[in-house]
């Protein structure tokens, strides 16, 4: 099966993963389970450390932060198999946000 890249983007807070509500991240700790009974598998997901810890290159140029200028950053990602581009869109709506979106990329070589 094809891999894809589900990419987390939420409003970012001061505490982080600390200042989500309980519920969500018990929604989240569900996900890996979604996405199983839906066919597909799991290769790997992480959350994402606050944008204040980012750099940027470009070039030699290294920069503080993001590329983007939002008030959603990346929060985490998953990579998942699944048998088609709707498939991991369908993967996708299982990701719980709170204020922000899920973007679905297909990825090379998988």
């Amino acid at each position: 099966m094809p891999h894809y890249a589900i990419l987390i983007y939420e409003r970012e807070t001061p505490g982080g993963v600390a200042d989500l509500p309980p519920e969500l991240l018990e929604e989240h700790a569900r996900v890996e389970d979604r996405i199983t009974a839906s066919g597909g598998t799991l290769i790997a997901g992480y959350a994402t450390q606050p944008s204040a810890k980012t750099r940027s290159l470009r070039g030699a140029a290294v920069a503080p932060g993001a590329f983007a200028v939002s008030p959603e950053a990346m929060a985490g990602f998953f990579i998942v198999d699944a048998r088609d581009l709707d498939h991991a869109v369908e993967i996708g709506g299982f990701v719980p946000v709170l204020d922000g979106g899920v973007e679905v990329r297909p990825l090379l070589g998988g």
